[in-house]
């Protein structure tokens, strides 16, 4: 029944994704929503931004199907404890992350249309990491008072939603990251029995997998801005939500765990930001200096460097498993 638990939410997801994309393809071609060919960029047509609204529906069919199956399907009396347990404890913080997630989306989707200055998507990303922050899903790491986890929880949202940002530069690359981070936060939490969290994070999975046959290895939609800051900012709340720490498993270094999971894109972000500072360049500023743009350098094509990245992300997030 656990195995339902977490199966029907991703089956959901994928296929709400999948189905929802031609429409969003369509939509999206008439609202202005594209790509076009030019500098930075390996496509020679015009490729709809349909990726992140696409993926968002898919998931929220899941959410909603899942609230559905939770009051229908008879549970035995532990799991439905702990799925009781769990609604009880975060059906707030489960409502402020949806409406987080939808404004997230949104955000993006006006920079895919309008090309927002980026003082200005910044201040969006703040308010929406801040309102989420507010509802207590925030990091700690042992250090007592409410400003020092206010602020450290804000850097890590703004950190992540910036970093995945950064990784949508090749077909595939930062819907696999995605994909493979939340895989293993489903993982984790599903281990130690949080199931809702790991119900949402399975959920997560299967939206962008139904979006990544769209989009690898030949691109018939980009997840655009609107779904790079989704990915991003699923990752780093589902980075969050999970107890790496507790009685159980007192392990104090377990709370490195997301470093681990998301090690190739904070890696990326951190090498760009820094080549970017050394060349007088603001970071904001995009360039092909990416980790995927060197592996293509080296002698790599494009699909064979998304390859090596996920297969690099999948290995470091084992490492979270391992230890």
């Amino acid at each position: 029944m656990v195995c339902l638990l977490f199966f029907l939410p991703a089956v959901v997801a994928f296929t709400g994704t999948a189905i929802s994309m031609a429409w969003w393809r369509h939509a999206v071609i008439h609202l202005g929503m594209v790509d076009d060919p030019g500098h930075r960029k390996i496509h020679t047509e015009r490729v709809p931004l349909a990726g992140g609204l696409a993926v968002l529906t898919g998931w929220l069919l899941a959410l909603v199907g899942g609230m559905v199956v939770l009051q229908t399907i008879w549970w035995d009396a532990g799991t439905r404890a702990a799925l009781t347990y769990g609604l009880d404890r975060r059906a707030g913080q489960l409502l402020v992350m949806i409406l987080g997630a939808v404004a997230m989306t949104l955000l993006g989707a006006l920079d895919d249309r309008h090309e927002l200055r980026p003082s200005i998507k910044f201040l969006g990303q703040w308010l929406v990491a801040s309102a989420v922050v507010a509802a207590d899903i925030r990091i700690t790491l042992f250090v007592p008072g409410p400003l020092f986890s206010y602020v450290v929880s804000v850097l890590w949202i703004l950190t992540l939603v910036n970093a995945f940002n950064f990784t949508d530069n090749m077909n595939g690359l930062c819907t696999g990251l995605g994909l493979i981070a939340s895989w293993y936060f489903a993982v984790l939490a599903a281990r130690q029995g949080q199931y809702l969290v790991a119900a949402c994070a399975f959920a997560v999975c299967g939206a962008l997998a139904g979006f990544l046959p769209w989009n690898f290895p030949r691109a018939r939609a980009f997840l655009g801005d609107s779904g790079s800051h989704l990915v991003g900012y699923w990752v780093a709340v589902l980075a969050i939500l999970p107890h790496f720490y507790s009685e159980l498993h007192p392990r104090t270094y377990a709370v490195l765990s997301p470093l681990w999971i998301l090690a190739v894109p904070l890696l990326d972000l951190v090498q760009v930001v820094i080549n970017r500072w050394r060349r007088g360049q603001p970071f904001y500023v995009g360039d092909t200096r990416h980790l995927s743009h060197l592996l293509v350098r080296a002698g790599l094509s494009p699909t064979r460097a998304v390859l090596v990245l996920w297969f690099g992300a999948a290995a470091t997030g084992a490492v979270a498993l391992l230890w």
